[in-house]
């Protein structure tokens, strides 16, 4: 048990940190991408703005300079407006006012030097596809006849933008011609995958490192929970051993008080509760037993099926006084390797559970066989009601259906958490369903 909360507590913590990273990474990628793809629409607008061309510049201090040369007056003037702080106004070629660069929601002006660093190449097609014009002078990498067959693959594309191998292209039509522009994002996409590579590397890096500080840490965090579970078995053992000396004490002085004064009510209310006692410690110790010693099983090769026959056997006829139903089906011929007594004492808690947990003609249904690889005990009984939130607590410790304790059929609550242990013992899985809340299925897999 202690393991397998060891082994949770490295899974959530991992799964944890994975997630967390996958986020981070996912969301830090995919806005660098797209910001490729918008700084590649941006040119491509411009390009195709400007009938794929870059607008002119023109230096702003050669041409203050200019003006200055021509009217100094202008020019004092324009140095004190720069020097008070305030933005000079700015006109374009035809004398029309220009918005400032930096007013909010007006697009910056154009980096002097994107038509450097820009490599694209241009296609002019017909409206029946044919290529009329391809201009190819701001490329090296690009001849005329790949430019014209990218064309003609983008050209039947229904997307005006998008990637074509590492270029980005955008189509535009007019006057009954298409347009399209590709701009090598070669070096962007290169950037970008490099990033991507590199934060990957990283992060299994971290992960892998993170495990092994999880690891090393689990141990010392649960290690108090293992200390406690230790303590408690021992403590079960050596309580159970302590209880047997005075529970053997109180039989024997019974039978002598009958001996003497004869059979009364008290004396066997007092052998009834003595052999309550005795049976609840057997048990505990043998629960504490398996569970310490879980790999230490001593397994031999027996007959299996006749072992389920015979102890279903043995409770068929107290089934027939019960007036209930019990149909059994088992799987002749079959062996398994494992301790004997300790599945011949599985079959029996399960049939003892199904029988009293059964309602008056009831019926119950056994059947074992062979499913694929492993071996598949399965049993059936009717119900008068089963609660689908308490199915997971039936194999814990002391857990009863009935929370009053006070149901006619008795027991301790602790039969089913024998048969996990037997079971866990032998590197199987057992559970427990109720598909229509009115029976119970118990399926052991070894």
């Amino acid at each position: 048990m202690i393991k397998k909360l060891q082994v949770k507590f490295i899974a959530v913590a991992m799964i944890s940190v994975m997630v967390v990273l996958s986020i981070i990474l996912g969301t830090i990628n995919v806005l660098n991408y797209r910001a490729v793809v918008e700084d590649a629409e941006n040119t491509l607008k411009i390009l195709a703005d400007n009938d794929g061309k870059f607008p002119e510049q023109k230096n702003s201090r050669e041409d203050s300079k200019a003006a200055d040369s021509h009217n100094p007056a202008a020019g004092k003037e324009s140095d004190n407006l720069s020097d008070s702080g305030v933005q000079q106004e700015q006109y374009d070629s035809e004398g029309k006012k220009e918005p400032p660069a930096d007013e909010p929601g007006k697009n910056r002006m154009m980096s002097p030097e994107l038509p450097f660093e820009s490599r694209y190449f241009i296609v002019t097609l017909d409206s029946e596809g044919n290529v009329t014009d391809t201009n190819t002078g701001k490329i090296a990498a690009v001849d005329k006849d790949t430019a014209e067959e990218y064309a003609e693959k983008v050209w039947e594309y229904s997307k005006a933008h998008g990637f074509l191998s590492s270029y980005r292209y955008i189509k535009t039509e007019e006057e009954g011609s298409t347009q399209i522009i590709f701009l090598d994002c070669t070096r962007s996409l290169n950037t970008f995958e490099a990033f991507l590579v590199t934060s990957l590397a990283v992060a299994v890096a971290g992960m892998a490192a993170f495990l092994i500080l999880v690891i090393v840490l689990s141990k010392k965090i649960v290690r108090p929970v293992s200390e406690a579970y230790e303590k408690q078995k021992r403590f079960i053992t050596d309580a159970g051993h302590e209880i047997k000396t005075p529970l053997t004490v109180i039989d024997a002085d019974t039978e002598v008080l009958e001996m003497e004064c004869g059979e009364n009510e008290w004396l066997s209310d007092i052998r009834k509760q003595t052999v309550k006692l005795k049976d609840l410690t057997n048990s505990l110790i043998y629960l504490s037993k398996m569970e310490e010693s879980r790999d230490e099983v001593q397994k031999i090769d027996f007959p299996i099926s006749d072992l389920v026959e015979e102890t279903a056997g043995s409770f068929e006829a107290l089934a027939v006084t019960q007036n209930k139903t019990f149909d059994l089906e088992v799987e002749p011929m079959l062996t398994y390797c494992g301790e004997e007594k300790s599945i011949q004492r599985l079959v029996s808690i399960l049939l003892d559970n199904a029988l009293k947990y059964s309602p008056e003609s009831g019926k119950i249904y056994v059947k074992f066989g062979k499913v694929g690889k492993n071996l598949q005990l399965s049993v059936y009984n009717t119900a008068e009601h089963v609660d689908q939130k308490k199915i997971s607590h039936m194999f814990d410790r002391f857990y009863r259906f009935d929370e009053s304790r006070n149901s006619e059929t008795g027991g301790y609550g602790i039969g089913l958490s024998i048969a996990r242990a037997i079971v866990e013992s032998h590197k199987g899985k057992i559970t427990a369903k109720s598909e229509d809340g009115k029976s119970m299925c118990m399926t052991v897999v070894l």
